[in-house]
């Protein structure tokens, strides 16, 4: 399986709950409830896209588990 699958299903719930702590319902319209939610879709896809990259790159180039998870990769 690959890492970044598993980041992913480890940051995406993570960034759903941190963004559910914040109240940005007072920047929209009145009665804009879908563009509100289409905001914390589009949030949480951005936030969860650079997190997951940036733990990945960390490990990949650090020397903590970069070697193993480049063999893993590369078969």
């Amino acid at each position: 399986m690959n890492v970044k699958i598993i980041l992913y299903i480890l940051i995406i719930p993570l960034t759903v709950y941190i963004l559910e702590g914040l109240n940005i319902n007072h920047i929209f319209k009145k009665n804009r409830v879908l563009q509100a939610t289409l905001f914390y879709l589009v949030c949480t896809i951005c936030i969860s896209y650079l997190t997951v990259n940036f733990l990945y790159d960390v490990f990949t180039y650090s020397k903590i588990g970069g070697i193993v998870w480049i063999k893993k990769d590369l078969l």
